[in-house]
């Protein structure tokens, strides 16, 4: 099966371009963009995983390492477009126009970090495995049936395959033709579990044919393809030509979350060889050097760029209000019941006896 699935890639991880009709698309403007774009966020997951271990925000899902596929995803979409990201594509929403500060919120265990920017379809995270797919099936297909040139991505994980949510969304998307591309980026893990132990299929690419639906495999830590394929995607999905399933084959460095412990279950040596081969930001990095276009002075403008931005939005989420305790209770129901009104009073009285 992975031979009618080869892995698509446009950028070797020698920074050489292998095929050859994306010479001419591949400009420096879009590499250099792509570069920054990763090295932006790689920056923000590494300070958001400091935070977390200085207890200045919550329980935290890093993505280093999927910056390729988050990266070049994101940056196919159009303004109108919708996202629909997990708990790991932050990265992506950041791309796309998500305020770093919200998204700081979001992980300090604030509603407010849900809200994108005006003019920005992002979806809150979805938690819950794969239960943003039926979401961006909808979506999509409420944009077809308005007559608009919209489509919407949804974001997943390899584990998310074997949820019913997973096959209900694109089952739906499939009838309808709706404009939406489910991406996968496959970690070959879902939290401890190696894919080999959660699916017999070879590839993830594979679960569109009971769909009927393009199935496409690629090369995930490759920016150029995770950008192009996805673009050719949404040029189908916004000619009623229906939804695609990609597969972007990649890897994440570090834990599940910050309350996991990999190296119980992964051989951590793997990450040292991936990242001195395989690192999708320093596949575009040998990119420019091969192209004559490497500029140390820029990339160290781009990198204290990244930190002068991201250390703002930390000062930003900090100096946020500090949450209503009241929230949890008056937003359940339109008319709060007795019962909510009880125990609302009874915990105000006593974090009130606890602070006094």
């Amino acid at each position: 099966m992975e031979s009618q699935f080869p892995m698509k890639q446009i950028v070797d991880t020698n920074g050489k371009i292998v095929l050859p009709e994306y010479k001419e698309r591949i400009t420096a403007e879009l590499a250099k963009e792509f570069f920054k774009q990763m090295i932006r966020i790689r920056t923000f997951d590494r300070k958001a995983l400091s935070l977390q271990r200085q207890g200045r925000i919550g329980t935290y899902a890093p993505f280093e390492g999927q910056e390729g596929a988050q990266v070049g995803s994101a940056m196919a979409l159009n303004d109108g477009d919708w996202m629909f990201p997990t708990y790991r594509d932050h990265g992506a929403a950041i791309v796309f126009g998500h305020s770093l500060m919200r998204v700081l919120l979001f992980w300090n265990g604030r509603n407010e970090g849900c809200v994108p920017p005006v003019g920005k379809r992002i979806f809150p995270p979805g938690i819950p495995i794969a239960t943003q797919i039926p979401h961006a099936a909808g979506a999509a297909f409420a944009e077809k049936q308005k007559g608009t040139s919209a489509a919407s991505i949804a974001y997943f994980g390899d584990g998310a395959t074997s949820e019913g949510d997973f096959h209900e969304g694109i089952n739906f998307a499939s009838v309808l033709r709706a404009p939406v591309i489910f991406f996968n980026q496959n970690n070959h893990y879902a939290i401890s579990v190696p894919m080999s132990k959660q699916m017999n299929s070879k590839t993830i690419a594979q679960k569109s044919f009971a769909y009927d639906i393009p199935g496409i495999r690629i090369d995930g830590n490759d920016v150029f393809s995770s950008y192009f394929e996805t673009l050719a995607a949404l040029e189908k999905a916004r000619n009623g030509e229906g939804p695609t399933l990609i597969e972007a084959v990649t890897w994440r460095y570090g834990a599940h979350t910050t309350s996991d412990d990999p190296g119980r279950y992964r051989d951590q040596g793997e990450n040292v060889r991936r990242r001195e081969e395989a690192d999708p930001i320093l596949r575009v990095e040998r990119w420019l050097k091969n192209e004559g276009l490497y500029d140390e002075s820029w990339v160290e403008e781009v990198k204290e760029g990244a930190v002068a931005e991201v250390e703002a939005a930390v000062l930003e989420m900090e100096a946020f209000p500090q949450a209503n305790p009241a929230d949890i209770f008056d937003h359940v129901f339109a008319k709060p019941t007795w019962q909510i009104e009880k125990q609302k009073k009874n915990y105000l009285d006593f974090i009130g006896g606890e602070r006094s």
